[in-house]
């Protein structure tokens, strides 16, 4: 029996989430709220004060602590409900910076473990936080693998390069050389492009110093580091079988970040070689017995509201194939529509790449809507395609959907049964849950990309699934309240459209559903 005071503490995050929700129903407040707070935290002890309120309602709504220690209770009760985790330590440049204005590169604020309060440069800090964080979710994993019997591999880290070397305008100027670089047969796929294996040639001095190059010796030094951390980051994480995603970030970085998550997903990714005698010696060898390793290790970030994005899909998935690596892709709908518009129309202190007439993004979310669509049917075809082949022992295909859209949702559980990959038992007038393989969970995942949102859908989704490891996800950032107000402030502009189309009027009523129930039970409902 619960206590009045279990109650009330039960009831507070209900009450905090009705008054958060009802906020940014409000157009006026998503608009304007960051450049406000931006502001009055520096105005003395009103800074303070705001500080407190922000901390007690949007930080605890959204982010799932200070450091990765806070986040673990709630990456267990999350597992609990069968539910994975993708946790991203949500240091961003400064938007300012990162759209072409002035800025000083990163939030200010403390940072989140002990390590990085030493005295070495930002981006070195925040490699080795990551690192942390790679082995405490990896102990974590280990832990309930050994009481279960069964290695779930149910938590990924998320990387942001920008956030990962001194100057994030060195991974501009590589672009800017990759799109004036790359063979001509990537010219086919729109504005960014799409990766090619000689992208890091760069690292060959005799292929970087041309005439006219828009690398600097300063530039080739800094993506040289960067480099070296992420297979430090990625061999850390193959130690400790957690998987890693990369995201995607405005397109005048893209190429360079394709050019990165493509590299690193070859070397970490590399699938065994099949010899057709090894096949007739040993006809009897599971898939299992082949699998050592977790595949695919690294993810990429594929964007829908990219002109590019089919066409570069198609063209990743072929290039995997001929390289003999497992393509990690984690498709979402894209969150930087505005600046990239904005960008591309301008002409003063603009920080776009493209020369094509039109910009990088689709004018419409219909078009974006039908581009995320196809690539779902796309990528679980190809996965159907995947475990049916006789010659795939391992993986060659991962996938994660982060979406909030209920409709791309329900497509996602539709293409699972449509093409053999979930199956639905139980009568016509049964509740229709969809049974799925561990062979097919760990190549598919479904998630809502931030925490406190969207878990209406979280928890309609995974109720309609049953699978022996999480195969829905949530994302948790965790961060200083310094260091992720950047990422709050992004979020709440890049889902105004989600927003507005009743997401965060339907969280709210949800809490005073649930805030009503527990005051009064289940009169009136």
């Amino acid at each position: 029996m619960s206590t009045p005071q279990s109650q009330s503490t039960d009831l507070l995050p209900l009450i905090r989430a009705y008054v958060v929700y009802s906020l940014i129903s409000i157009p006026f407040v998503v608009d304007y709220a960051p450049q406000v707070l931006h502001h009055l935290l520096r105005v003395p002890l009103v800074g303070h004060v705001v500080k407190t309120i922000v901390r007690e309602t949007f930080f605890s709504q959204f982010v799932g602590g200070e450091t990765v220690q806070d986040a673990l209770p709630l990456i267990r009760r999350l597992r609990c409900e069968n539910k994975g985790t993708l946790l991203g330590y949500s240091v961003e440049v400064d938007e300012s910076v990162a759209t072409g204005g002035s800025g000083h590169g990163f939030a200010d604020g403390q940072r989140s473990h002990d390590v990085l309060n030493s005295e070495q440069p930002v981006h070195k800090r925040i490699v080795e936080e990551i690192i942390h964080s790679i082995d405490a979710v990896g102990d974590y994993e280990d832990c309930l693998a050994r009481e279960s019997g069964v290695a779930s591999h149910g938590t990924w880290i998320t990387l942001k390069l920008t956030a990962l070397l001194p100057r994030a305008e060195s991974l501009r100027n590589f672009s800017m050389h990759l799109v004036h670089t790359r063979p001509r047969s990537s010219e086919l796929v729109p504005f960014p492009g799409t990766p090619d294996s000689s992208d890091l040639a760069i690292f060959n001095r005799q292929h970087h110093n041309h005439r006219g190059s828009s690398l600097m010796e300063e530039d080739i030094r800094d993506l040289q580091e960067l480099y070296t951390n992420l297979r430090r980051i990625c061999m850390r994480a193959k130690e400790r079988s957690i998987k890693i995603a990369i995201d995607a970030e405005y397109t005048w970085y893209q190429p360079a970040i394709d050019a990165f998550g493509h590299a690193l997903m070859e070397e970490f990714n590399k699938l065994p070689e099949e010899k057709a005698w090894t096949n007739w010696l040993f006809p009897g060898r599971s898939s299992a017995t082949l699998q050592t390793e977790l595949q695919p290790l690294v993810y990429v970030t594929y964007q829908a509201y990219l002109r590019r994005t089919l066409t570069h899909l198609t063209h990743s998935i072929a290039l995997s194939r001929k390289k003999g690596y497992a393509l990690g892709v984690k498709l979402v709908r894209g969150a930087y529509h505005p600046h990239e518009t904005t960008s591309h129309f301008s002409s003063l202190n603009t920080m776009s790449i493209s020369a094509e007439p039109d910009p990088p993004v689709y004018s419409s979310k219909v078009e974006t809507d039908t581009c995320y669509d196809t690539c779902v049917s796309i990528t679980l075809h190809a996965i159907a395609d995947d475990i049916r082949s006789s010659s795939a022992r391992s993986p060659r295909l991962g996938v994660l959907f982060g979406t909030h859209n209920w409709r791309s949702s329900e497509l996602v559980l539709q293409e699972l049964v449509k093409n053999g990959l979930a199956r639905e038992p139980g009568g016509e007038n049964e509740p229709r849950t969809l049974v799925i393989s561990r062979e097919v969970a760990e190549r598919c995942s479904i998630a809502q990309l931030y925490a406190g949102m969207a878990n209406s859908l979280t928890n309609h989704i995974a109720a309609r699934i049953t699978s022996p490891i999480p195969c829905v996800m949530k994302c948790m950032p965790y961060g200083a309240l310094g260091e992720v107000m950047p990422y709050l402030s992004r979020r709440a502009i890049e889902n105004k459209s989600v927003l507005g189309n009743g997401g965060a009027t339907r969280e709210r009523r949800e809490a005073a559903r649930m805030i009503w129930k527990k005051l009064m039970g289940n009169a009136g409902l």
